[in-house]
């Protein structure tokens, strides 16, 4: 599972995107008593799988977290995620087109991790469901220690590594309304950092202005979300689109006045017959454009995130990435996928057309573990401009 490490949520954005579950049918409670591993078992097809268990049985889905980002070595650690059901909550939707639909159960997440490079963080966060999927709450608190390299701009001479620490709290928090009964939802979120900033040499803090070193953020954000896939884990049909604007201001809290922005869209295309249910193939394409403004602190600037790529590993005040992924399933329970992407970075330091384009580039496996919920797990190895790893995923790569 990839390890995003300046974003607001480094821990947490891994347990959130692995505890996501839409459009799963429902299922009749079980009684208590049954085996536990003929509740890991599909009377669909006698196949290995965990829908029961976490559907019927509100078991938790452990999640191991392996670690092999060049940003920061390599690592691992686990993830377990709860799923519960409220007494009373509705168990199904109908949405604006007449399509029946199941209220996601609310999901707890709790994990930590460790790298070789000194880097630890653990933390938990949740996603809830209130009134009918009505209201939704997505967030969560981490404790981090991590150890990153900082590339100063290389237009004419060699990029300058700069390596620092970054020890303190991290929380994000979101609240999501429905509009109407549409797939259409208007966000608002809190994001809080208060990090301690340290140097491997101490002299390399004379390379950044005081402004960026400040090490408290504060902002609100808004956001407008339209979501119509089949499944949050892993689609296979249609698309995710999202704006946000998040704004940092002493008012709130924040040391500096700055603003952060992203507008990014996933997009799935089934096509070829795998079976009466199923597709054989599954196109996705992704394009993701970040940028900031204002007295932006050198460790949250936007960076290319791309399999392949380290984090953090090329940053500016404008970032945009685009990829696609094809998906094979070669069989009802296993797939093959490939994919490839590029992303420049301008703005502070370069114009868009001084920007260099990074590419990367991967193949990987996938297996159907949980098929009520449509969730596929597997590993993608991935070479880039720089360096060449493998990433354990639990759901999509997209986050």
């Amino acid at each position: 599972m990839r390890f995003h490490t300046t974003s607001a949520m480094l821990l947490l954005a891994s347990l959130a995107s692995a505890a996501q579950a839409q459009d799963a049918p429902a299922t009749p409670d079980k009684p208590a008593h049954e085996p536990v591993k003929t509740l890991l078992k599909d009377p669909h097809d006698g196949d290995f799988d965990m829908s029961r268990w976490l559907l019927e049985h509100k078991g938790f889905l452990p999640v191991p977290i392996i670690i092999t980002d060049p940003a920061l070595g390599t690592g691992g650690g686990v993830a377990l995620t709860f799923f519960h059901r409220p007494e009373g909550a509705a168990t199904t939707r109908t949405s604006a087109d007449g399509r029946k639909t199941m209220v996601p159960p609310n999901i707890y997440g709790f994990g930590g991790v460790r790298t070789s490079n000194g880097s630890k963080a653990y933390g938990g966060g949740a996603i809830l469901h209130f009134k009918d999927d009505q209201w939704r709450y997505r967030g969560g608190v981490a404790k981090t220690d991590i150890n990153l390299d900082f590339y100063t701009p290389g237009r004419f001479l060699a990029p300058q590594k700069i390596g620092y620490n970054m020890d303190g709290v991290m929380s994000l928090q979101q609240v999501f309304r429905r509009v109407g009964e549409q797939d259409l939802f208007v966000g608002l979120a809190w994001i809080y950092m208060d990090l301690d900033i340290g140097f491997d040499i101490d002299t390399d803090r004379n390379q950044f202005t005081p402004k960026e070193l400040s090490e408290r953020s504060s902002g609100l954000g808004l956001s407008l979300e339209f979501d119509d896939r089949d499944n949050s884990f892993t689609p296979n049909s249609g698309w995710l689109g999202m704006i946000e604007g998040n704004f940092y201001d002493d008012l709130i809290g924040s040391d500096n006045d700055f603003q952060s922005y992203r507008g990014h869209a996933f997009g799935y295309l089934p096509f070829g017959k795998l079976s009466s249910a199923d597709e054989r193939f599954v196109l996705g394409g992704r394009i993701d454009a970040r940028w900031a403004n204002g007295d932006v602190p050198f460790y949250r600037l936007p960076y290319i995130d791309l399999r392949g790529i380290g984090s953090a590993r090329y940053q500016d005040t404008r970032a945009a990435t685009l990829e696609t992924e094809l998906r094979w399933n070669v069989t009802p329970r296993w797939a093959l996928i490939g994919f490839v992407g590029g992303g420049r970075t301008w703005g502070r330091h370069n114009s868009f057309g001084d920007g260099q384009t990074q590419v990367a580039k991967g193949t990987g496996v996938r297996y159907l573990l949980a098929r009520q919920l449509g969730l596929y797990t597997g590993i993608d190895y991935a070479w880039g401009p720089e360096d060449e790893t493998f990433y354990v995923q639990v759901g999509s790569a997209w986050r």
